[in-house]
């Protein structure tokens, strides 16, 4: 009969057994003394296989089917098997999408009452276990124990493959699908899949555009909460993670986690292909699509495609003229904040990296490991065309554009187009008239800053690029490899029409008019035409007669 009572209770939701340390309620005086043993942490049954200890023998012996494997109760839909049949059952209603425990205050159902429960706190906001650490609280006790063991550093679950460690099971059984190459949740709207059904779900909203976690700020939405919280520090400016190496700061732990291994020097994902390695699995399966050539991010508005749809989404905005990002201390805006910080610095003059060769120093870290390719003649990226080598992959790219033809890059203004749209961008300067950068020593302006320190050259007598060959040297270095030809012999740039090569682009260019016949430059005063402004130059002054070289005679040529 007693046993018909306690049944009876469970209709009723009668809970008579209240909990004095946390308000916790029990239908049966039993469970409310298991419960107190939370409270006090006495776990009188220990596992002899780990360190683990338990409530009741009941945990425990559940517990010990871990180490076993044993699981025997096994789902006919899927074939999955589990450790005990309360874990059959809640994984079956998956397959059957029932969720009988719905929540009053918004939309959300769930498969058991204890998710339910778990959840209605959000809403009510109670969080009754405190970290005595930190001072975090948390809405479950499991969810405080888990968090504890960030203080304490224990991972105990290791992963045999490759000895990482995890706080919890499930963490390791997700990371094991790592190795095993095992994506379970397939999206139905593209061919994506996922180790867990958590990122599917968060995925699929990629599809159906929902956003709801909404900025109080800007009003921005965000598919996740942890998105949501990791865009508010961008309007606190608040950065509680801190570097002890370095000045640096960070929004989440895991950014500072990542950013420690750049002093480890650890990075634990090396490429099959290459001899790169990376600090992230993310950072190398990017990489990888650099050897495969795969770029799924397709721009609508012209044919680039792009390795992260991030990339695409930076590129997007080069055609909606969006620049959201303002210098504070001049009028140029910019497409992304790193693009920001990076211009402010020509501002501040900071040149935090310096070479240990020679006496350069650069704004980036990545430029420095760039130039240093110069003092080892590294050269990685070859031209399958003309075995030509580069130092970036940019620059290859750059150059087999030569061979491709392809040029991008229209001006508006006249027929010209170019490999890249800065040339672009410094040839409309010509159109415009705009010449910023004056020389101070004379009236001579340039388009570009780098063209008047060149320039500066001529003034001071500098001639810092020296020819290791003979005596001569040169304002600049482009100058200096082109007459080191002269002593190698080497001309790559060969006439298709007849035999001759020649050091220069420019040179075979000026020489193929001559199989064309085109002369582009015609004089004003008569008939004649010429191959090269600068011969139209000299001819004017027969008209004019300036005879500028001067001895006892005059001369219009030297």
């Amino acid at each position: 009969m007693k046993d018909v009572m306690q049944h009876q209770s469970v209709h009723v939701e009668e809970k008579p057994y209240k909990c004095t340390e946390c308000n916790k309620v029990f239908q049966r005086k039993k469970n409310l003394k298991l419960h107190h043993q939370i409270h006090v942490g006495e776990k009188p049954y220990e596992c002899t296989e780990c360190d683990k200890a338990f409530v009741t023998n009941r945990h425990l012996m559940q517990h010990q089917k871990v180490h076993t494997g044993e699981k025997p109760y096994e789902c006919t839909e899927c074939g999955k098997a589990f450790i005990t049949n309360v874990e059959l059952k809640r994984h079956q209603k998956f397959h059957t999408g029932e969720r009988p425990f719905k929540c009053t205050e918004c939309e959300k159902a769930f498969f058991i009452k204890s998710h339910l429960t778990r959840h209605q706190k959000v809403h009510t906001g109670e969080k009754p276990y405190e970290c005595t650490e930190c001072n975090k609280a948390f809405s479950t006790h499991g969810s405080l124990t888990q968090h504890q063991k960030v203080h304490t550093g224990e991972k105990p679950y290791k992963c045999t493959e490759c000895n990482k460690g995890f706080i919890t099971h499930r963490n390791l059984a997700h990371h094991q699908k790592v190795h095993t190459g095992e994506k379970p949740y397939e999206c139905t709207e593209c061919d994506k899949a996922f180790i867990t059904r958590g990122n599917l779900m968060q995925h699929q909203k990629v599809h159906t555009g929902e956003k709801p976690y909404k900025c109080t700020e800007c009003e921005k939405g965000f598919i996740t909460k942890q998105q949501l919280i990791h865009h508010l520090i961008v309007h606190t400016g608040k950065k509680p993670y801190q570097c002890a190496e370095c000045d640096k700061a960070f929004i989440t732990n895991g950014e500072l986690k990542r950013h420690k291994k750049v002093h480890s020097g650890e990075r634990p994902y090396p490429c099959m292909d290459c001899d790169q390695s990376f600090i992230t699995n993310g950072e190398l399966k990017q990489h990888q699509k650099v050897h495969t050539g795969e770029r799924p991010c397709q721009c609508t508005e012209c044919d680039q495609a792009f390795i992260t749809n991030g990339a695409l989404k930076r590129h997007q905005k080069v055609h909606t003229g969006e620049r959201p990002y303002q210098c504070t201390e001049c009028d140029k805006a910019f497409i992304t904040n790193e693009e920001l910080k990076r211009h402010q610095i020509v501002h501040t003059g900071e040149r935090p990296f310096n070479c240990t060769d020679c006496e350069k120093a650069f704004t980036r870290k990545s430029y420095l490991a760039q130039h240093q390719k110069v003092h080892t003649g590294e050269k990685p990226y070859e031209c399958t065309e003309c075995n030509m080598a580069f130092i970036t992959r940019q620059r290859l790219i750059l150059h087999q554009k030569l061979h491709t033809g392809e040029k991008p890059y229209e001006c508006t203004e006249c027929d010209k187009s170019f490999r890249t749209n800065s040339a672009l961008k410094r040839h409309q300067k010509i159109h415009t008239g705009e010449k910023p950068y004056g020389c101070t020593e004379c009236d001579k302006t340039f388009i570009e800053k780098k063209s008047l320190k060149i320039h500066q050259r001529v003034h001071t007598g500098e001639k810092p690029y020296g020819c290791t060959e003979c005596d001569k040297a040169f304002t600049e270095k482009k100058t200096l490899k082109i007459h080191q030809k002269v002593h190698t012999g080497e001309k790559p740039y060969k006439c298709t029409e007849c035999d001759k090569a020649f050091i220069r682009r420019g040179e075979l260019k000026r020489h193929q008019k001559i199989h064309t016949g085109e002369k582009p430059y015609s004089c004003t005063e008569c008939d004649k035409a010429f191959i090269e402004k600068k011969s139209l130059k000299i001819h004017l002054n027969v008209h004019t007669g300036v005879r500028p070289y001067e001895c006892d005679k005059a001369f219009i040529t030297r």
